[in-house]
């Protein structure tokens, strides 16, 4: 049984020694709530969106991928009411000067920063976008904005989709990509930053098709972290309450982890109607909407949308992976990462650096990343290498001895179980596909 990691701060020293999550700039001191993802965090963040990319596009013949700009016009954010509507009520206290969402305080008037009561202003509105300006002259119409969520980009290149890949509701057009908000209070770590990527389907379906579609992904997107080993009662649907909904939305439900500070949100699927695609076509002039030729019919699909944070996904499931347990009178920490996500599927272990073991190692490991990620470590005993691959998550070691010149054979060893298997280099390939299940 997997012990989660129940303080955060094994997951924060983790990552740092282990080169997965660094503070950005932390040579001038950091910069809040803002990370640089080190060797292995970079590939298992791209394990994340694969992983997610795979199941929602490739395994799927209704869905297709688009990679829409960063930066858009005001004329986006006008027309999907986020110029207006997508702001978060902001207090300061007198006493300290702190500034506070007010929504996150606890309602007793007294302030989390100084303890000061009956210290805060009047709450204001403060918009999340990030605003800068496009062109060497600061005027009219060079204001440009960071987008908020990559949805908007597939809204706006619906009719494009449309015309292109010949789909027709249902369908869905998926989208993987940073976004950017000026959140007031960011922290836990990659949870809440301002700068996070996301994974993005809106899926298109006939009007009267919205409620079954949006049962339908609830359903699927609560399996899939499953599958990907976080255990089912680390996980629940929440559904949102009348005052949580967003501009846009007449139903959402999230994906909550259990973190060690509590549930938090993973994934929202939220039930946007056509409310986006109208704005878009009322804004621009153009038509966003599909005729069907089966029935005779023109209407504007609704839309059912999981939206995912792959950065605080990637947090849940190095959190669900971490365990320890005593091995031979020794602490053994091991992350049992889902293969899919670890960020080598392989580590290759000279048993030796002499230079006759060299050449076949190297060669072993040439024919491994042909197809999978994979490190090569030659340094210290072996059992500490053991012991390095475990704390990084990867599922197999192949160790190439002395023997293995004479027997054209080399030992596997599974991550979670510690057992040891000698297996032919000539079987080796297909031994380590079967193991890692791709």
């Amino acid at each position: 049984m997997v012990m989660a990691a129940t303080d955060l701060d094994q997951i924060v020293n983790l990552c740092k020694r282990r080169g997965f999550v660094f503070p950005s700039a932390e040579i001038y001191g950091g910069f809040r709530s803002s990370y640089d993802f080190g060797p292995l965090g970079s590939l298992m963040l791209r394990n994340v969106k694969d992983a997610w990319i795979r199941t929602m596009v490739q395994q799927r013949d209704d869905t297709v991928l688009i990679d829409a700009a960063i930066l858009s016009p005001p004329q986006v954010w006008e027309a999907s009411g986020h110029l207006a509507n997508f702001t978060d009520p902001l207090v300061d206290c007198t006493k300290c000067k702190q500034r506070f969402r007010e929504d996150h305080l606890d309602g007793s008037g007294v302030c989390p920063g100084c303890g000061a009561t009956g210290s805060f202003t009047e709450a204001r509105s403060f918009n999340l976008m990030f605003k800068t300006t496009a062109g060497p002259i600061d005027g009219a119409g060079a204001t440009v904005y960071l987008r908020p969520e990559t949805a908007q980009g597939m809204f706006v290149n619906f009719a494009n989709v449309l015309q292109t890949s010949r789909k027709k509701p249902p369908f869905g057009i998926a989208q993987v990509g940073k976004s950017f908000r000026n959140e007031i209070t960011p922290g836990n770590f990659i949870f809440r930053t301002r700068e996070f990527e996301q994974m993005e389907l809106e899926f298109f379906v006939p009007p009267a098709d919205g409620p079954k579609w949006y049962q339908y992904w609830c359903e699927a997107r609560l399996q899939w972290y499953i599958d990907l080993g976080i255990p089912a009662e680390m996980l629940r649907m929440r559904d949102h309450d009348a005052d949580e909904l967003s501009h846009y939305s007449t139903g959402t439900a999230d994906v909550e982890y259990l973190f060690p500070w509590g549930w938090g949100e993973l994934e929202g699927v939220a039930q946007r109607t056509d409310y986006d695609l109208k704005q878009h076509s009322a804004h621009s002039g153009e038509r966003l909407d599909f005729f069907d030729q089966t029935t005779n019919e023109r209407y504007v699909p609704y839309v059912v949308e999981p939206a995912a944070g792959a950065t605080r996904t990637m947090a849940a499931f190095l959190m669900a992976a971490y365990d320890e347990e005593e091995v031979n009178g020794e602490t053994r920490t091991v992350l049992r990462l889902h293969p899919r996500l670890a960020p080598y599927k392989v580590a290759v272990l000279p048993l030796s650096k002499k230079d006759n073991l060299t050449p076949l190692a190297r060669q072993i490991y040439a024919t491994l990343t042909d197809r999978y990620s994979c490190d090569y470590d030659e340094t210290q005993a072996i059992g500490r290498r053991y012991r390095r691959q475990d704390e990084i998550g990867t599922p197999l070691c192949v160790t190439v001895d002395f023997d293995s010149l004479e027997d054209n054979a080399v030992t596997i060893r599974d991550r979670d179980s510690m057992t040891q298997e000698r297996v032919a280099i000539h079987d080796l390939l297909g031994v380590v596909g079967a193991r890692l299940g791709f």
